[in-house]
């Protein structure tokens, strides 16, 4: 768990999904890549010791997809709200999320969709190593995972009030 008076914030990509043109976009499926990727993503998650207390989930089937094959790989695997507005959400709809948390919950897991995903976690991060930073700086992909600490309370969430702690990606495995 954070440290004390510490809140953790794991934002997550989806997984890779089929084309736009496949189906209407809300019920695009992951694709093979992604049903490869999301579970690996799990994986880090678990081997990394940045456990989560509750996790938020678009409600777009890839999103619902990506979590699903990441939950198994966690030994303690949180409850899960799946939110129709996660879907098609902006920054600030995703940073609304955050910030509404209950003060119980100490870390806390999104699974949400680019660009708000990868918006919310540059507006954030207001340092970290510098490796990372930079990583998230050029591109937040498919199934990417950041991780954020934010001292104070959930309402203490704002732009450059977190340090990124942990960046992985597919591939850095």
């Amino acid at each position: 768990m954070p440290e004390q008076g510490e809140r953790r914030i794991v934002l997550v990509r989806h997984a890779k999904a089929v084309p736009k043109h496949v189906t209407e976009d809300f019920e695009r499926a992951l694709a093979d890549r992604g049903t490869h990727e999301a579970p690996r993503a799990g994986d880090w998650l678990e081997r990394s010791g940045y456990a989560v207390d509750l996790a938020l989930c678009s409600s777009a089937r890839r999103a619902r997809q990506t979590w699903q094959l990441m939950l198994p790989r966690l030994s303690e695997p949180p409850p899960t709200l799946y939110q129709a507005r996660l879907y098609e959400a902006e920054a600030h709809d995703l940073l609304s999320a955050l910030t509404e948390a209950s003060a119980d919950v100490t870390g806390l897991v999104l699974v949400g969709h680019n660009p708000a995903v990868h918006e919310v976690a540059l507006g954030l991060c207001g340092g970290g190593p510098k490796k990372p930073v930079r990583r998230l700086r050029t591109a937040f992909p498919t199934s990417a995972v950041a991780v954020l600490t934010v001292r104070g309370g959930w309402d203490a969430v704002a732009p450059g009030a977190a340090r990124l702690a942990a960046f992985w990606a597919p591939g850095d495995d």
